[in-house]
């Protein structure tokens, strides 16, 4: 095995890591057990993953990490600042123009972190010896509680990941190791008596502080759901096209916030404040041209398109009801419904107020 510095091997890898554009690093160990899988399993009865299917095909995986792989015996678990320079909440009021979730405005995080998280995993197995293997977000692994024990920061009452270093906004990676690494004390809850998450969800989707019903969750909505969103939470949706960032950004921890280092994870222009005509318009191709690159490519032109027509519908500006109309035929039977309700909402609809 090769020599290591005065450093311990965790120091180094911390080192590494950081190297790497990984602002938030942590240790945890995977042997014993913890309440994750209790939650999971409750949030599943509960029938709060909606149609999440994977979610319950996949929980027995998710259950613990050595469910996912028995020989693991440490998590490294790591985060990347992806703090926006602007307020997410100021977004809302342009009514004709699209609300685009502050993750999805940048390049995908997936491609970008996974290949890091390779490069530091080949690190750790040449210098320490035994196996590793890396995951991020895609796989049955629970990592906002496995960051949580890892000391990155607590789940907060919306259910995410809250530090007091970042606030809201770190994307999360994991590397699961056979090696006994020494880990970092698990983060205490910071969140006191504070609700601000839960007063402000435009959907009433926290059924009690740390419980999120998916089926209410404009996030779920816009991105998981596939079909016509409920008529209940239509109006609710307002100009939010592809997620909702209100629990987080309203956090007070936010204060402590830094705008994201890498550049990749800044926003295009293109998808900071992008008008609903324009995005309307997209076919397919354009469509997959316009978010090549972007997580907002993997739901597909059908239900991105739904989802502006929503907005178009909520937008009280008469001059988009062409651009709904133009869609009355669309090949999708869901954009046609959804462009129906649009442009009656609109003929309806009483002039915008002054702001």
């Amino acid at each position: 095995m090769t020599t290591w510095t005065s450093d311990t091997p965790t120091d180094e890898i911390r080192r590494r890591a950081r190297r790497l554009g990984f602002q938030a690093i942590g240790f945890a160990s995977v042997t014993d057990d913890w309440a994750a899988a209790g939650h999971l399993e409750a949030f599943i009865a509960a029938g709060h993953h909606g149609t999440m299917d994977w979610l319950a095909e996949t929980a027995p995986r998710r259950a613990h990490p050595t469910s996912l792989w028995p020989e693991a015996r440490s998590a490294v678990v790591l985060g990347m600042n992806y703090g926006p320079d602007h307020d997410p909440l100021e977004a809302l009021k342009a009514r004709s123009d699209a609300a685009i979730s502050v993750y999805a405005q940048g390049r995908d995080y997936h491609a970008l972190i996974k290949g890091r998280l390779k490069e530091l995993g080949g690190l750790i197995k040449k210098r320490l010896g035994g196996e590793v293997k890396v995951f991020v977000d895609t796989a049955p692994l629970m990592e906002k509680p496995l960051a949580a024990l890892a000391g990155l920061g607590w789940q907060g009452k919306h259910t995410n990941l809250v530090s007091r270093e970042f606030g809201s906004w770190l994307f999360l990676g994991s590397i699961l190791t056979s090696l006994e690494l020494a880990p970092d004390a698990p983060s205490a809850d910071h969140c006191g008596a504070c609700r601000a998450c839960l007063d402000i969800c435009p959907t009433n989707a926290f059924p009690a502080p740390y419980q999120l019903d998916a089926r209410a969750c404009l996030s779920y909505l816009t991105i998981e759901h596939e079909g016509p969103i409920p008529e209940t939470y239509r109006s609710a949706m307002g100009n939010r096209i592809y997620g909702c960032d209100d629990c987080l950004a309203v956090c007070p921890w936010n204060k402590f916030a830094a705008v994201a280092r890498e550049t990749k994870l800044h926003a295009r222009a293109d998808l900071k404040a992008p008008p609903l005509a324009e995005l309307a318009a997209l076919d397919e191709a354009s469509f997959r041209a316009r978010f090549a690159g972007s997580p907002i490519k993997r739901i597909g032109r059908g239900r991105f398109v739904r989802n502006v027509l929503y907005a178009i519908g909520n937008s009280g500006d008469p001059t988009l009801i062409d651009a709904a109309a133009a869609l009355l035929d669309d090949p999708d039977a869901v954009v046609r419904e959804s462009a129906a309700w649009a442009v009656g909402r609109l003929t309806k609809a009483p002039p915008p107020a002054s702001p």
